[in-house]
């Protein structure tokens, strides 16, 4: 698989896919290390306009994988381990529909699909709403649920248990903590489901290996920016960016990226 690996990334094509999908990258992990949130919102849209939506979500999920397993650790500590082993489970039993969606449903239904899906996710988090019931364990196997065919399908799953933990008298250092693990926990299963179904190939991890250093720049670029611009209207725009990436990935303006 190495050696495929290698050679693959030999072969890969540097062309204006490619490097349009590494420009994704850069501001989804920009996005993502300023708010914690919008970088499959806005990679993924992008992405699959380009590489296809059954090259991107995996890519996606590999590098956001790696990049965040360093902080594991810690939130595992902090973490709420009863209700992220509930949302995980739920997880597990959603992610096997939307990885097989994913590799169904026809490319260009799904791009349709998936902007659909991303302007109403947006509108989720724009508008603010958030579980104010007490977290139980069978709603809380509904939600993982939902975020794993969500995972599955387009590797967008993290709003829903955002909107559910974030709801929750639960400090926000311990959401934070359940976030981070339960994106890591249903990865792996994702990546399960993934290459069960054939899309983690030597040339998706090729194309990963290429990505993922724009995605790790955005990253810290993000982080660094921490502080020092208002977290309001940092939001504003990374809700700006989701927009544009949705609206801008449709098929209909193909003509604009190929």
């Amino acid at each position: 698989m190495i050696e495929a690996a290698v050679n693959a990334l030999v072969d890969v094509e540097l062309g204006f896919a490619l490097w349009f999908a590494a420009g994704a990258a850069l501001v989804a992990g920009l996005a993502r290390g300023f708010s914690g949130f919008g970088a499959g919102l806005i990679f993924m849209p992008l992405a699959a306009a380009t590489l296809g939506p059954q090259a991107a979500a995996p890519i996606l999920l590999l590098i956001d994988t790696v990049l965040i397993a360093p902080y594991v650790p810690a939130a595992w500590r902090a973490c709420d381990r009863r209700a992220v082993g509930w949302m995980t489970l739920g997880a597990y039993a959603g992610v096997p529909l939307g990885a097989a969606a994913l590799t169904a449903v026809d490319p260009l239904l799904m791009r349709w699909l998936l902007v659909a899906l991303i302007l109403a996710l947006l509108a989720l988090l724009v508008s603010g709403f958030r579980y104010r019931g007490r977290p139980k364990p069978p709603l809380t196997l509904g939600v993982g649920a939902v975020s794993g065919v969500l995972s599955g399908a387009a590797q967008v799953g993290g709003p829903p248990a955002i909107a559910y933990w974030l709801g929750s008298e639960a400090p926000a250092k311990t959401v934070r903590a359940n976030l981070v693990v339960f994106i890591v926990l249903a990865a792996l299963g994702t990546a399960v489901a993934y290459v069960l179904g054939g899309l983690l190939t030597a040339s998706v991890v090729a194309r990963a290996v290429v990505i993922g250093p724009f995605y790790a720049a955005g990253l810290f670029l993000g982080a660094r920016l921490f502080g020092l611009a208002s977290e309001t209207v940092f939001r504003r725009i990374c809700y700006g960016l989701i927009a544009l990436a949705a609206v801008g990935s449709a098929p209909a303006l193909d003509g604009l990226l190929r």
